[in-house]
């Protein structure tokens, strides 16, 4: 296996690589970088775990660090896309040592956070932008964000940006960089969806694949165990308490917030991870399971996807999913990196006829255990150690305001429903009338009107009294003032003047 100095990487990304324990790359990079680093178009396929992120940002960076351009305000020199929150958060953190050692700036632009200090940032200028599609519209729209000066396009996990439904979008941000840029596209899997996007922007690109989505993992161990439903959750708890990091996949946002709950109640510790958190509480909460506050995360499939957490022993999905590449990518989660890992699925007997297609079509040999409790010794010996069980986890309480007092207090904060009368709380006033039409004599004050007009104008007006251009009213409700305008086709011999 080359080098990376060999395969013709700068010294000072070489430097930056090896102090951060990297020194040997993957295939996926070997393969890709001697294109890539000459400014082609690469197509890169490969399993999720396989170093597709670092076979992007190592000849993007080189790209940008030789190329002698400079940054302009609101104008990046490369454009990165990925799907989730995430993941764009994931590729910012393995891209900010080599930012660091080129003198590259870059900045985060997804939904979910406040605008103004992406906005800021665009306009002091940035080399790399990493962002959802939805959010960078949104910055394009309002005049923020310019991607004619473009010179690396990068697109990464296309096959989920197809099954989630970003890629108009993608096609709308694509259409807005140079023709003539440099395009990279990383998927673990090249669909209908990506088939298009390769077709319509990619020029003579280049194809490797290496270790794709249906190629086997021989560090991954696959079992099934067959529970009831009332056994569902003991089961996923005895094996959160053993030792090691674990995630645990549900299917919905509310499967994932309840099974959070039923674990901190029975002492072990764990975070969720769903989309109806806000971003801080996804950052807290994944930040927790990284720096082991939290030794279980619970998740949807919003962490299938580049989410990378060192020494994930376990991965358990207590609701197996609905398609194979879904499985795949959950299950890359574990044995990462040339590292070991087990896969847990468990199904109850609605389930069987599912899950043996899903496994068929994943490519793997599960082993299919029937499990009636958490004594069993299958349990121990996917999760070996001790099970450490604390103190049951309450969530907080929600503190709420005060109630309104009943009686007395300030009359303005009470609801209008609760207000009772008291000593100081006197009734309003009553409504002054806006308009109030005078009695003839004093408005009239001796004028030449003769009574022949004034009933004249009583006849045609409906009024007992003259009505002046200053109060008006209308012929089918007389409590209503006519607003000054031009003669209304339904009520005829009513004017205003303008």
């Amino acid at each position: 296996m080359p080098t990376f100095a060999e395969l013709g990487l700068p010294a000072e990304i070489v430097a930056t690589l090896a102090a951060n324990g990297i020194e040997t790359p993957f295939p996926i990079q070997a393969a890709t970088l001697p294109d890539s680093l000459k400014g082609r178009d690469v197509l890169g396929r490969g399993r999720t775990g396989s170093g597709k992120t670092y076979a992007f940002l190592l000849p993007l960076v080189a790209r940008l660090a030789t190329s002698g351009t400079r940054r302009a305000p609101n104008r990046p020199r490369a454009l990165i896309l990925a799907p989730t929150r995430e993941l764009v958060t994931q590729i910012e953190a393995s891209l900010t040592p080599l930012a660091k050692a080129t003198g590259l700036r870059s900045v985060n632009i997804f939904g979910g956070v406040g605008p103004n200090p992406q906005i800021s940032a665009l306009r002091s200028g940035v080399d790399i932008v990493i962002a959802c599609p939805g959010r960078l519209e949104d910055h394009m729209r309002s005049g923020h964000a310019d991607l004619s000066a473009v010179e690396v396009t990068v697109l990464d996990e296309a096959d989920h940006m197809a099954d989630l439904g970003f890629l108009p979008g993608v096609k709308r941000l694509l259409d807005r960089t140079p023709k003539d840029c440099q395009r990279l596209l990383f998927s673990a899997t090249l669909d209908a969806g990506v088939d298009v996007l390769v077709k319509r922007y990619l020029h003579d690109p280049v194809v490797h694949s290496v270790d794709s989505a249906q190629s086997p993992v021989t560090a991954m161990v696959h079992h099934v165990l067959h529970v009831d439903n009332a056994a569902r959750v003991n089961v996923v708890a005895d094996l959160a308490a053993a030792p090691g990091r674990t995630i645990v996949f549900a299917r919905t946002k509310h499967g994932a917030k309840n099974l959070t709950r039923q674990l901190n109640s029975r002492g072990v510790s764990a975070v969720e991870l769903h989309g109806n958190l806000s971003q801080n509480a996804r950052t807290r909460n994944l930040t927790a399971f990284s720096d082991g506050s939290a030794a279980v995360l619970v998740a949807t499939d919003i962490a299938a996807r580049g989410i990378h957490v060192d020494d994930v022993s376990l991965v358990v999905h207590a609701d197996p999913p609905v398609e194979h590449k879904a499985y795949l990518h959950r299950s890359g989660r574990t044995a990462r990196a040339g590292n070991e890992g087990t896969v847990v699925t468990l199904m109850h007997d609605a389930q069987v006829s599912d899950v043996r297609t899903l496994t068929k079509k994943a490519g793997v040999k599960p082993t299919i255990t029937r499990v009636n409790g958490t004594d069993h010794p299958v349990l121990r010996e996917i999760a070996p150690g001790d099970r450490v069980f604390g103190d049951p986890i309450r969530p907080e309480p929600v503190a709420q305001a005060a109630p309104a007092p009943r009686r007395g207090g300030n009359p303005v904060r009470i609801r209008w429903w609760r207000r009772r009368p008291t000593a100081r709380w006197t009734p309003p006033p009553p409504p002054r009338r806006r308009f109030q039409l005078q009695p003839l004599d004093r408005r009239q004050n001796g004028s030449v009107r003769s009574r022949s007009v004034l009933s004249t104008e009583r006849d045609r007006t409906g009024f007992s009294e003259p009505v002046t251009h200053a109060r008006r009213w209308r012929h089918c409700d007389r409590w209503r003032p006519l607003r000054r305008h031009r003669r209304a086709p339904h009520c005829p011999g009513r004017t205003g003047s303008r």
